[in-house]
């Protein structure tokens, strides 16, 4: 058998996602015939070494199972839960450790795929395999269009700019609108964090796609195996290289920056590289310059802060 990236052996022996596997190594937890492995390029052949993680023997790589759920809401995400809530592995009838792909929030319902292949969990969802998640989503009243083109070029938010997005209105509903929304990405409660940066509220939230796999007639709590065709589907992505990552998702970052998009909001001008002034710099309120901190000697405490 040939040598795999031991992290890789890790996600394929389902205890967990390669990027934890990562963390994992990283940390020191992992051993290799005995030895402490904290480096992420070294390789291993599963069938011959011995690798332990946290003192505990990793077995042949498990078969690898996939299961497709609607979940409905009041589920939780997550493949357990301390206060015993019902979770979504509840829901598949599977004697193997599961563990769900693309996170929903709990009033969220949709598509989650649940699987033991760590490697096809880190390649669906992490953004720079660019794989789509699409949503059908109810908005409370009639957004305009002003707040449509937000939402495809990208809002600001906790954590950065969020990367552009498709936006349709799907059809109208009483006084509420339901919209087709496409993502690249997925951070906690992007959707409804998105909905209200743009002055509007969700009122529910389905997820209709991952990738190439569908929800289809799928009904809420039902859960099937992936067909043929899916299973083919997913073996094309397990062998896909990655696209190239900027991380325009970093603190900052933003569409409307150098090749971007939207436009700085009113009021503010913009700093380098297409960045918001800090506050004490030219082009910010105050108007003056800031002066450097004095450098503080080793043992030297730090002056209080006036007013606070």
């Amino acid at each position: 058998m040939p040598e795999e990236r031991l992290q890789k052996v890790l996600a394929h022996a389902g205890i967990a996602s390669r990027r934890r596997a990562e963390e994992l190594i990283t940390a020191g937890r992992v051993t290799v015939n005995g030895e402490v492995v904290k480096e992420l390029g070294v390789k291993v052949n599963p069938r011959r070494d011995v690798v332990h993680v946290d003192g505990r023997q990793v077995g042949k790589p498990e078969q690898h199972v996939y299961f497709l759920l609607h979940k409905p809401r009041g589920v939780l995400s997550a493949a357990g839960d301390a206060r015993g809530r019902r979770t979504v592995v509840d829901l598949v009838p599977s004697g193997a450790r599961l563990y769900p792909v693309g996170r929903l929030d709990l009033e969220s319902e949709g598509l989650i795929l649940l699987t033991n292949d760590g490697e096809l969990a880190y390649r669906l969802a992490h953004p720079r395999y660019e794989h789509e998640k699409e949503y059908r989503v109810l908005v409370e009243g009639r957004p305009t269009p002003e707040a449509l083109d937000r939402l495809r070029k990208g809002v600001g938010m906790e954590g950065g700019w969020t990367l552009p997005a498709q936006v349709q209105v799907e059809r109208e509903a009483d006084s509420n609108t339901w919209l087709r929304i496409v993502l690249k990405e997925g951070r906690k409660r992007q959707i409804r964090r998105m909905v209200e940066a743009v002055g509007y509220r969700v009122l529910r939230l389905i997820r209709v796609r991952i990738g190439p796999l569908h929800l289809s007639d799928l009904k809420p709590g039902a859960s099937r195996p992936l067909t043929a065709g899916e299973l083919r589907a997913i073996k094309v992505i397990r062998a896909e290289e990655p696209k190239p990552w900027v991380g325009s998702r970093r603190r900052g970052a933003r569409p409307g920056g150098p090749g971007g998009g939207a436009p700085e909001p009113a009021g503010r001008a913009p700093g380098p590289a297409g960045r918001r002034p800090r506050a004490g710099t030219p082009g910010a309120a105050g108007g003056a310059r800031r002066a450097p901190a004095r450098p503080r000697t080793v043992g030297q405490r730090p002056r209080e802060k006036r007013g606070e």
